[in-house]
């Protein structure tokens, strides 16, 4: 069998069309690299890539014959062989005369989404995880998944095809937050739109939900251990609750330190253990209570907001499997607030530079901390403007945002010793707890 490099360039079997053949082109050759070919012999007017089995050949079509025949002749006389990607290009004419680009049903758009999940931890995205990325841009009617031999799938299905394509056109070839998935590796997002139009969900399960009909059975599969639904009337799957909680910092644009979060935390009742961690490129942390209650109040309060003005180092909780944390010895990354006191070991200095001083006067312990961790005599915190588009201030922001006087705070739970120079958590500084923040900002490039 003749090799490759001894195959004839051109084929003269055709006569001369205004379409060219293109064979033996790089793997998904894309419509870029096929015009920049043509460009020096004439205006390529339309493409089709990725043809034939092995997806390496293609077509190109020019506005006028006597562009493709140059093309032809030019590389018919030649000693450099066209070329994409270092590859060799066989060049020859269609025996068609224009090209005609059949939409497929990838390509008309529809209220319907095929999401395929790429990545190592792919499977174990959870349905919950996808409904929370996609309803950033509209009501999720219905969500089903599934696996084929393109990988772990899902089907999702919007009120109409411009809410579809909005999410499409934000989502597509993006990856789900770090902090939606902060067990999982990375995990991108590939989407096109489906033939369907409206998804038949019998039941309620881990794998298929129907957020318009809550009187749907649930799935055996969505019922734990204890014969308990582990779903919601509306199709929302039942986080367990646990003691310990799992906190994710975004846009640490300041030091994040266990002072810094033990002041946070504990303004909602005795903070037991934290232990701090760094996974999928950002900070997390471990902050374990006595009680689910108190837990639970932590994370309704907490989950969204934002511990310095401006944005800065926001707080996404979930719950941890956790229900009793190990620290062994007190450092910067882990402390047991139940152990007697003792020295401190700092195992290196934080890589955003100084930290925040806490708030308060001397001898004040903000939050009930300990002792130890007071802030040095005559340390003043900053004065913010308030506002939600106030630049930010060049010095590092002084305190994590109060807890007092609070609407989503009983007063009961106010610590007494609390200063009064700490940062307001009001609207106007931090997002309310009432706006949902979606898993995207609304600028796509």
């Amino acid at each position: 069998m003749a090799s490759a490099s001894s195959q004839p360039q051109f084929r003269y079997t055709q006569p001369p069309s205004k379409v060219l053949h293109l064979r033996n082109l790089p793997w998904e050759c894309t419509e870029e690299e096929l015009i920049e070919l043509g460009k020096p012999f004439g205006r390529v007017v339309n493409t089709k890539c990725n043809v034939g089995a092995n997806r390496n050949q293609a077509f190109i079509e020019f506005a006028e014959l006597n562009q493709a025949i140059a093309m032809i002749s030019y590389y018919a006389s030649s000693s450099e062989p066209a070329q994409v990607r270092g590859k060799t290009v066989y060049l020859q004419y269609s025996n068609r005369q224009e090209i005609v680009n059949n939409k497929t049903t990838a390509d008309v758009a529809g209220n319907v989404l095929l999401v395929t999940i790429e990545g190592n931890d792919a499977r174990l995205v959870s349905i919950d995880v996808l409904h929370l990325v996609f309803s950033a841009f509209g009501f999720v009617h219905k969500i089903t998944t599934f696996e084929k031999t393109a990988g772990f799938q899902a089907l999702v299905q919007f009120t109409d095809a411009e809410t579809a394509t909005s999410a499409k056109d934000a989502l597509d070839g993006r990856s789900i937050p770090s902090y939606l998935i902060p067990e999982l590796g990375p995990c991108s997002l590939k989407i096109t739109y489906s033939a369907h139009t409206d998804l038949s969900v019998k039941f309620q399960s881990h794998r298929s939900r129907d957020y318009t009909n809550s009187l749907l059975p649930v799935a055996s599969s969505a019922i734990d251990a204890s014969g308990q639904f582990s779903l919601g009337l509306d199709g929302k799957k039942l986080e367990p609750e646990s003691n310990v909680l799992l906190a994710s910092i975004e846009n640490m644009q300041y030091a994040v330190t266990l002072d810094v979060l033990h002041t946070v935390f504990s303004a909602f009742g005795p903070v037991l253990k934290i232990a701090m961690f760094d996974k999928n490129g950002g900070l997390q942390a471990l902050i374990q209570y006595p009680d689910v209650r108190t837990a639970a109040a932590a994370k309704e309060a907490l989950e969204g907001h934002s511990i310095y003005q401006g944005g800065y180092c926001m707080l996404h909780i979930s719950y941890s499997r956790h229900t009793d944390l190990s620290i062994k010895i007190n450092n910067d990354r882990g402390r047991d607030y139940t152990m007697p006191i003792t020295p401190m070991l700092n195992s290196q200095p934080s890589v955003l530079g100084q930290q925040p001083p806490l708030i308060g006067g001397p001898g004040v312990h903000s939050y009930g901390a300990p002792s130890q961790y007071t802030p040095a005599a005559g340390v003043a915190p900053p004065q913010h403007p308030a506002g939600w588009n106030t630049a930010p201030a060049t010095a590092t922001p002084s305190m994590p945002m109060q807890m007092h006087s609070h609407p989503y705070m009983p007063p009961a739970s106010v610590p007494s010793q609390m200063g009064s120079g700490v940062m307001p958590m009001h609207g106007q500084n931090v997002i309310p707890q009432s706006t949902p923040m979606p898993p995207y900002p609304p600028q796509y490039h």
